[in-house]
Parts: structure tokens; sequence; C-alpha cells
């Protein structure tokens, strides 16, 4: 399982990749007529995958007519806006095509949790934060929220970006609003909550250790606590009912809070900290849903008697993990601690992942003509467009870290405690910039030519 080096990735093994990616949706596709013995040898081969209808497998699919080249770019369509939204989109023109970029058509579903998603909930609160500085609120009511939500998406989408965001990023015009947080007043903000601590702890965090040394998500947590105690006094409640209703005002005030810190920041500003505080969470899963393990217990059990049944079934299990998205280095390591375990509680003990070479890598997306993981930085990154190159963005297949295998059958308390040494960023090649590149000999610039999307 062990990748090809780093490289930049030519026309045809790129157009290879956008065919998975088109086709692993049936909304770009449409059925090719094939025998139906094909289709029962595909019953077999996907018994793996989770269950999703009483049918065969689904058929391949081809790509659909589509756009001339680069049209979600260079020819964007005006939304048609309802006239009904107090935010200010022109004030942020240039994060609103930043986040269509991170959440282009074909991409947007396997970006989602790293990339896309991220963007998008630091661009709603910006903008809300922003118009608190003429509105002296820092939420909007459940109407005005359904109408900028809308007029939100109206924007992205005829820019070029995925037209089912609302789905793929769980937004709702709920999340638009105060929650249950009794506090959504500016001024009575201010007086609730130690304001000047707040901003001094967050107006410049460290992207790099900030997850672990937690300075600006303690600031955050402690004012959206004293958010939330205005709401009623916790001694007049049951001990189990309080506790759970103060938890999600909690989380309701945290939006709160950040939407006021983007009021105090400049843009570029606020969405570097807030894409830093997301990936403090995004690091700390794997993302990926695990099918069922019976072939691989089957054929590593019994000490790994055979070797070869034994690596066939994981690396073909592995095979189905690697369809689902891209992840960052930190989620692969996340996701191979969590097969692990499962596979040290179905009494596999051997490191089957030294056995059969698992390396950190086999748990994304794979990419090129041999098939190389392809793993995203840990570090909040951009999908990037450019009229010459098309679209673009860095991941690493150089980065041959062997996949450790768990000491028990228990997973692993941090990610602040591992000891696999993992780069925030994949090294750069001469000539580019760096900020990390500890460890690393080389990455990928994944670039989308303008002759490719025509597949969009």
């Amino acid at each position: 399982m062990a990748g090809g080096p780093a490289r930049i990735l030519n026309l045809f093994a790129l157009i290879e990749l956008m065919l998975l990616l088109l086709c692993t949706h049936k909304s770009f596709c449409v059925s090719t007529t094939n025998s139906k013995s094909s289709i029962q040898a595909d019953k077999k081969a996907d018994v793996l995958l989770p269950y999703t209808s009483p049918t065969a497998s689904p058929q391949p699919f081809l790509p659909l007519l589509a756009p001339s080249p680069l049209t979600p770019f260079t020819n964007s369509t005006i939304p048609q806006l309802s006239g009904l939204c107090v935010l200010n989109f022109t004030s942020l023109t240039n994060m609103l095509t930043v986040t269509s970029t991170d959440c282009m058509a074909a991409f947007a579903p396997l970006l989602a949790n790293v990339v896309c998603c991220p963007q998008v909930e630091a661009t709603l609160v910006i903008l809300i934060g922003q118009s608190s500085k003429y509105t002296n609120t820092l939420s909007l009511n459940g109407t005005t929220a359904t109408h900028c939500l809308s007029d939100f998406e109206q924007i992205l989408v005829g820019q070029g970006a995925n037209d089912s965001l609302s789905k793929i990023c769980s937004v709702h015009s709920s999340n638009l609003t105060e929650g249950s947080c009794p506090v959504s007043d500016v001024s009575e903000f201010e007086s609730t909550v130690d304001s000047s601590n707040l901003l001094a702890a967050c107006e410049k965090i460290d992207i790099v250790n900030e997850c672990c040394q937690q300075i600006c998500q303690n600031a955050i947590l402690e004012a959206s606590r004293k958010l939330a105690q205005k709401a009623y006094n916790l001694l007049t409640l049951g001990e189990t009912h309080a506790l759970s209703d103060h938890s999600s005002r909690i989380n309701d005030c945290k939006s709160v809070v950040l939407r006021w810190l983007a009021s105090k920041l400049e843009p570029s500003r606020a969405k570097e900290v807030l894409r830093g505080l997301s990936n403090c969470g995004i690091n700390k899963v794997c993302p990926l849903k695990f099918p069922n393990l019976d072939r691989v217990i089957k054929g590593c059990g019994g000490g790994i008697s055979n070797r070869t049944e034994c690596c066939g079934s994981l690396e073909s299990y592995v095979s189905h993990l690697q369809r689902q998205s891209f992840v960052t280095n930190l989620q692969a390591l996340n996701c191979a601690a969590l097969l692990g375990v499962k596979l040290r509680r179905a009494n596999i003990t051997e490191n089957v992942y030294s056995q059969c070479r698992v390396s950190l890598k086999d748990f994304s997306l794979q990419v090129g003509a041999q098939e190389s993981g392809c793993l995203l930085p840990s570090l909040p990154s951009d999908v990037v467009f450019d009229r010459t190159t098309g679209v673009s963005f860095v991941c690493d297949l150089n980065d041959n870290i062997p996949a450790p295998w768990p000491a028990s059958s228990q997973l692993p308390p941090s990610s602040c405690n591992k000891t696999v040494k993992i780069p925030a960023l994949p090294a750069v090649a001469s000539g580019q910039t760096s900020f990390d590149s500890s460890g690393m000999n080389s990455f990928l610039y994944l670039t989308v030519l303008a002759a490719l999307s025509i597949l969009i």
C-alpha cells in the first residue's frame, strides 16, 4: 500500500480523478447499459459497502454534457436576491469568491469537512459580525435569517459553488439566529463578558498550538458561560435538566461570541481565527464511515495464518474507505487508530498495519495514475482558482508515515498526546513558501486544468 512519489498530476490523471468524483454522485451522471452478469459481479465485490438499496449495486456512470471550460468561474450568473436581507454581502466580495471556490460543484462533497463547510461557516459568522457594527445585534431574527441564507446560497451558486451546500454542510437558517442564547445585543454582550480579555486571547491566535493550548478556546468558553448564565439561575432547576439545558445554551452562545469577535477583527484576520478554531475540532475526529469488518476479521484472524488472505481483505476494505473523502494528516491518524481499535476488539492483536504496509495516506482519497493517497494539511487551507492554471489545492503524496497500530483496544485520549510526528503543512518544492516543512520531502499541487472543467 506504499504510495508513489509526490508530483504534479497530468491532465489524464486528473480526468481520471474527476470521473471518479463525478461518478460518485448520481446527480452528475447517467447510467450506461451493462450486462446483468456484470451487475451480479458488482454485487459480490461491494459487500463491504454500506447498504444503500434493495437492488444491485449501482451501474457505472458517465458524466453528462456540461458547460464550456471554466464557465462557473468566468461567466458567473447574477443571483436573484430577496432584497430582505440586512447583511452587507458587497463588503465581503473577495471572501464570498473564496467560499464559492472552496465549495465548487464537483469537489464540495469531498472537501466538505476540511475545506468547504468550515469556510461557509466562517463566512456566515463574519457577515453577521460585521453587520452588527450597524445593527447593534449579533443575530438575525428567524424571518430575516431565512432570506439571508437563501441570498447567501444564491450568490455562491452563481459563482460556481455546489447548489446543495445547506445539505452538505448542515446549515440552517436557525444557525444565523441567537438560538437559546439570552444575549445578542452588542451593548449587553460587552457589559456581561470580559470583552478586553476575550479579544486579547483571540485576536492573534497561534494556529499551530491553539488546539492544544486552548488559550482562545478557553476565553470563548468562559464568555459563553457568562452569557448562558443570564438565562436562569441554575439552582432553581433539577440537576439533570439544568446541565442539559445549560450545555445547549452555551453552544448557542458560542456562536454569538464568535460573531462578536468577527466584528472586532478585520475580515481576513477573523477568517484566520475562525478557520483555525474549526480545525481544532476537525482534526480530533475521523470523518470516514466504516463498513462491516467481517471479511477482514475472517482473513486476519487466527494470528494471521495466511498473510496473503489477510492483507488482501484489509486492502480491499481500505479501498472502500478511500472512496469517501479527502482527509487531513491528523484525521488519517485518527482513522487509523479507530480502525485498529475495531480490529483489536475483534481479537486481531497482531500489527496487521505493519504486515500489510498500511500507511496514513491509505485512508484518504487516492489520486494519480499510481493511486497515491492525498492527505490535506492539518492547518486551514483553501482551494485556489487561477484563470490560467485552473483550480488547485495542496495535498501531500509523499508522506509515507506507517499507520500506527494501537497499543490497546481503547482510543487514544487526545491528538496532543500522539507520538507520531506529522507536519501541519506539506513541505513545498523550490520556489514556494512553506509554513512548516519539518519531516517532509515534497508536495502535490493538484491542478484542474481548463479542459478538465468541461466535466464540471
